[in-house]
């Protein structure tokens, strides 16, 4: 058997375990709780734009909602595809991940396999460029990175092109030679002149900027509001069915770590750099932080709309076939922790 067709089955293992998991539990979600100890295995990435995250995990404000009931455990990914494939086999149980991911999480597990329960981050994204390119022209015949092979940056990156009549293949060709890559890696290229720009979050973005890069594109330009969501946070079904007492303690946290994120953001840069650079292994520059900090927005709503919107996107770039969203978002316990906080309910 060939690695491939291994790899193959492998997945397909994997995902039938979650589809398993999902039908044997029932619809007896609503009132499920959890009298037993309770692992919850949660993934997030070392981004700004993944703050919400890095404070309520290094800040213990997760731990604190859960309880000494719930062992927390945090694994750190690149991209969401990554984070995806590890919810699928099993490996994690909630994650916070892009919205692209999201979306084909739901469309493989065809809407079986997880839910959007909250909203985290708007904003936080740039196409950085070297300084001599200034016109979306100017971009035949060069190499653009992004995280991953239909991570919400690259879907956004190859549906800009587009609309700018500029061509990128799957495999890197093209008018445009999108490579995806992990961020840092993006970003000792860009140093090097290995490639000519990035469709990249922050703080990664800001990284190109003080490299000599210049910003092409604020993301938030392109989307009504300037909001659009980039990061909201998945549970798998099997585990919100079996615990929604835990999930629901998991928001509460969530919304603590927003709230904190908001009310000290100066507190939050620090506390983010320093995570971020123990994560990464590579220190950040404090005041590059606090410039990328002002493009991101913390809010618990996860702005549907534009994840509805960046679904066509990826089906007009040929990155997802036609997909029926409804029902992939159960914000009813998000609802639930912001009514109690006297905060105004959020909409799918």
């Amino acid at each position: 058997m060939t690695r491939a067709i291994m790899r193959t089955v492998a997945g397909a293992l994997a995902l039938a375990t979650v589809l398993t998991g999902v039908t044997a539990c029932g619809g007896s979600s609503a009132k499920a709780t959890s009298n037993g100890p309770v692992t919850l295995r949660l993934g997030y990435f070392p981004n700004i734009t993944h703050a919400t995250a890095i404070v309520g995990d290094a800040k213990g404000l997760y731990k604190e909602k859960l309880g000494s009931n719930v062992t927390l455990e945090t694994k750190q990914f690149n991209a969401g595809p990554a984070a995806v494939e590890a919810l699928f086999s099993g490996a994690i149980d909630a994650a916070y991940v892009g919205p692209n991911p999201t979306v084909n999480a739901w469309q493989k597990s065809k809407g079986k396999a997880i839910k959007v329960v909250a909203g985290a981050a708007s904003g936080g994204v740039f196409f950085v460029t070297k300084p001599t390119i200034t016109s979306p022209e100017q971009l035949k015949g060069k190499k653009i990175a992004t995280p991953q092979l239909g991570n919400t940056q690259d879907v956004a990156l190859r549906y800009w092109l587009k609309q700018h009549g500029l061509t990128a293949t799957k495999e890197g060709g093209g008018d445009v030679s999108v490579l995806p890559q992990d961020n840092a890696t993006a970003v000792t290229a860009f140093q090097t002149g290995a490639i000519d720009g990035a469709w990249i979050p922050e703080p990664y973005a800001s990284k190109l900027v003080a490299a000599g890069g210049r910003i092409l594109v604020d993301e938030r330009d392109l989307w009504p509001g300037g909001k659009f969501v980039i990061t909201n946070l998945i549970v798998s079904t099997k585990f919100l069915t079996e615990h929604r007492d835990v999930v629901k303690n998991l928001i509460a946290g969530q919304v603590a770590a927003n709230q904190f994120i908001n009310d000290h953001p100066e507190d939050a840069q620090k506390l983010v750099a320093d995570q971020i650079g123990k994560l990464s292994g590579k220190p950040l520059d404090l005041k590059q932080v606090a410039t990328a900090w002002k493009s991101t927005t913390f809010l618990n709503d996860p702005v549907a709309s534009s994840l509805r919107d960046g679904a066509k996107h990826a089906e007009e770039v040929g990155l997802l076939e036609p997909v029926d969203l409804t029902g992939l978002y159960d914000l009813s316990l998000l609802n639930e922790v912001l009514k109690a906080q006297g905060q105004p309910e959020v909409r799918s």
